[in-house]
């Protein structure tokens, strides 16, 4: 028999990216979570691709579900010293805002789901996106100074954006993104991310704590290392808190204090399309046992593939049958370990 909770998706994953005991265990959709006005051009997320607000890109990956990523050896940006002559930000006057939300919000139930700004990618992948990654990283060590600039131009107006979204968008979070390290290591130094990418992260989490809204970070790889100035920034929420990560003792020292969203291993053999369904189901119950307990997990398994493939769409049953059977009553049944 199904049990009936009292709050709604809605305010059960808030409880949760604020701290509290969520009712049941989330089931963690990002998304359908996310919010960005729609003149943005949101190729990098947006079904298909499609081009962003800069003029980059992006082309969808059959391959891996349909992720965009920039459309190879298609740069806009071959000079850092440059950029000035090539990345322009968009103008939005004050009274256009107003019109450009309504258009945005029209027929919006705020109620249904979390609504969480995305008003930029952040600064390291956004230049890769510019200049590609090898010439990218060249320009972060050979011209520091040319790079905070773009970094602070860029931010400016996703400050802006922030701001005008959290006057008219009725938001409840903001969902910052960086994807910064590879599955071992993260690209760029610690001293590096402080001098010269967390004063714009912090730009827009200050923003967003100055209007009470917790704050959520989608960083992939081995990035652990950040997280303490995710932490002092007031970030509150990660996915995809991937395994090459010592994710047991990141659960134990911050406990509620940061919410782990993944934790699923999508690139082992047990996210292998040819893995038996016996031996995954086993492997989500060891997944769930482990993060569950103390609350600050999200529920995110999955299995990169062809959106065409049969065997993918079965796998991805798999999940979706294994939460509702399982995963979801988890505090429900386990009420000594939330």
């Amino acid at each position: 028999m199904a049990i009936e909770y009292k709050k709604s998706e809605k305010q059960n994953f808030m409880d949760m990216l604020r701290g509290e005991q969520p009712e049941w265990l989330a089931w963690y959709k990002i998304q359908e979570y996310v919010v960005m006005p729609e003149f943005m051009g949101a190729g990098h997320i947006t079904p298909g691709g499609g081009k962003d607000i800069y003029g980059v890109e992006y082309v969808a990956e059959d391959d891996a579900g349909g992720g965009a990523l920039p459309k190879p050896g298609d740069f806009i940006l071959t000079d850092i010293r440059k950029w000035r002559d090539v990345i322009k930000n968009p103008v939005v006057s004050e009274s256009e805002w107003k019109a450009i939300a309504e258009k945005d919000m029209k027929g919006v139930d705020i109620n249904a789901k979390p609504r969480l700004a995305n008003p930029m990618r952040g600064c390291f992948q956004t230049m890769m996106s510019f200049m590609g990654f090898s010439e990218g990283m060249c320009a972060l060590a050979e011209e520091p100074e040319e790079c905070i600039a773009l970094f602070d131009y860029i931010t400016e107006f996703a400050a802006d954006v922030l701001k005008h979204m959290v006057m008219y968008y009725k938001l409840d979070g903001l969902s910052m993104m960086d994807d910064n390290a590879s599955a071992n290591y993260p690209f760029i130094s610690l001293k590096m991310y402080r001098e010269m990418i967390k004063p714009f992260e912090k730009r827009l989490c200050d923003i967003a704590r100055d209007n009470d809204l917790p704050i959520h970070i989608h960083d992939c790889g081995h990035c652990e290392v950040f997280i303490e100035d995710w932490i002092d920034m007031g970030i509150t929420s990660w996915d995809p808190a991937q395994i090459s990560n010592d994710l047991i003792s990141i659960k134990q020292k911050y406990g509620k204090g940061l919410v782990l969203n993944g934790c699923w291993d999508q690139q082992g053999r047990i996210s292998l399309l040819t893995t038996s369904d016996e031996e995954l189901k086993d492997a989500l119950v060891e997944y769930v046992d482990t993060f569950a307990p103390g609350g600050a997990f999200g529920y995110v398994p999955f299995i990169l593939g062809r959106r065409d493939d049969p065997i993918v769409a079965r796998k991805n049953k798999i999940f979706e049958d294994f939460y509702y059977d399982y995963a979801r009553d988890w505090y429900h049944n386990h009420p000594n370990q939330r």
